[in-house]
């Protein structure tokens, strides 16, 4: 008895093939990549490095931020440590409230980069400056919209700041708030957190938010700090990151007492203003980073639309719904215990549809990206 299989048949056996690729790829990146989030425990034994820390904040009109966050990071539970704010060309009221909080609190320091209308630079002018003004070899970088999210933020930060360590990877939330849009944003930056988090733990670090990070101050100017992409208003913590960490000089913090916390965007067109600007840096990221999350990427995309199109047409039914539980509840455990281990609520049961809709937005970014190639705001 013989069977004879037309084109048709022909055609949907091989994007059945393709949907099965996808998936064998997707359950890779979960049990070999994602998974080490998931079941990452910091080592308790560790205890304080007793290094010197120094805190390096850049701020432009930024007076109503500082004097909400500044506190929560000048009475950090740590003996030995300086906040550094770099006050980039504010037209606000930010240089008389840094000197008001000068009078309270000891540590704080700052300088002051002056409007030139000759002279535009962006963010990385201000980041190298507040490098060079700061005393201490280990500095830990944050956002001046940025709050510690305990007084113990810089202690569990610093336990790292150990051979061979040179960087250390945090996690840099956002606040909970109601409707889609602050789901979307906190799923975002949820899911590209586990990604860098799972990629450093399996040997291939590739960025860090500037929400929250630290490096040696010798490795910025060792390595000509911000010379390489100097061109780009984009960068000053992933691609830096990403030319200089290696497996062995990156470590990372997880806990809850050392996230920082940031109000996220307010409106949809904010959000996809912050979108276009982030996604500008991730084509001058290494080869092998670019093919590892490129093809994340896509089998993730040939999943989604390859599982529409098979259960639509009803090839192999009972096949493509096994496959497609498997990778739900794969995906679900893992991100369900990453979201514990970051602190992020209420995301779990519908993160297939965020996850579809962030991937949609970040096509649209890319392409107004690439139609209008206007060079991105300062932040």
């Amino acid at each position: 008895m013989s069977f004879e299989l037309d084109q048709t048949d022909i055609i949907w056996i091989i994007i059945a093939g393709v949907f099965a690729v996808s998936f064998l790829v997707q359950l890779f990146y979960h049990l070999f990549f994602y998974i080490r989030s998931a079941l990452y425990r910091s080592d308790n034994t560790i205890t304080s490095s007793g290094e010197a820390v120094s805190v390096v904040i850049c701020a432009r009109n930024e007076a109503e931020n500082l004097k909400n966050n500044l506190p929560a990071i000048l009475e950090q539970d740590y003996a030995d440590y300086e906040v550094v704010v770099v006050n980039d060309s504010s037209e606000d009221n930010t240089e008389e409230v840094l000197n008001r909080l000068k009078k309270q609190y000891p540590d704080l320091r700052s300088t002051v980069i002056r409007k030139d209308q000759k002279f535009s630079h962006g963010k990385k002018l201000a980041m190298t400056i507040g490098l060079k003004a700061a005393k201490n070899e280990w500095v830990l970088l944050t956002d001046a919209d940025c709050r510690p999210a305990s007084h113990l933020w810089i202690s569990q930060m610093q336990k790292h700041f150990t051979t061979p360590n040179e960087i250390v990877l945090g996690y840099g939330g956002y606040e909970r708030g109601n409707g889609l849009l602050n789901k979307l944003i906190r799923y975002d930056t949820l899911f590209i957190a586990m990604q860098y988090f799972s990629f450093a733990l399996a040997g291939f670090p590739y960025m860090g938010v500037g929400r929250n990070l630290a490096y040696r101050k010798s490795l910025f100017f060792g390595n000509k700090g911000f010379a390489s992409h100097l061109n780009l208003e984009s960068g000053d913590d992933d691609l830096f990151i990403n030319e200089v960490a290696t497996k062995e000089n990156t470590g990372l913090e997880l806990s809850h007492l050392a996230h920082t916390v940031s109000p996220p965007a307010k409106s949809w067109t904010e959000w996809f203003s912050q979108k276009s600007r982030h996604l500008t840096t991730g084509f001058h990221y290494r080869g092998g980073t670019r093919f590892l999350l490129g093809l994340e990427i896509v089998s993730r995309v040939l999943f989604y639309v390859l599982f529409i199109l098979l259960v639509a047409n009803k090839i192999f039914l009972p096949w493509i719904l096994a496959i497609f539980t498997i990778r739900l509840i794969s995906g679900y455990l893992i991100l369900n215990s990453v979201m514990n281990r970051l602190n992020e609520k209420n995301l779990l049961v519908f993160s297939p549809v965020y996850d579809i809709v962030v991937f949609i937005i970040n096509i649209f970014c890319v392409v107004g990206n690439s139609i209008t190639q206007k060079r991105s705001r300062w932040r």
